[in-house]
């Protein structure tokens, strides 16, 4: 569920993880690798809180399709 605070919506990780299809371990590998920028408001607890548009930037991330290139 969103977390609402100074009226605006966050989304914990794993609300972004449901929402977009992803596991937990992947989120965490793109945060690790740079692919995704790391988050800049945690919670009391030191959560992650995303925002409406990092969860669509991370959306986007998964729809991303990579061209292989195979040697004859």
């Amino acid at each position: 569920m969103p977390v609402v605070i100074n009226d605006k919506t966050y989304y914990r990780t794993t609300e972004v993880c449901r929402r977009i299809g992803i596991s937990r371990n992947t989120l965490f590998r793109w945060l690790k690798e740079g692919a995704i920028s790391d988050v800049e408001y945690r919670d009391c607890r030191g959560w992650r809180l995303f925002t409406p548009a990092q969860l669509e930037t991370i959306r986007a991330k998964t729809n991303h399709v990579t061209a292989i290139s195979r040697r004859s």
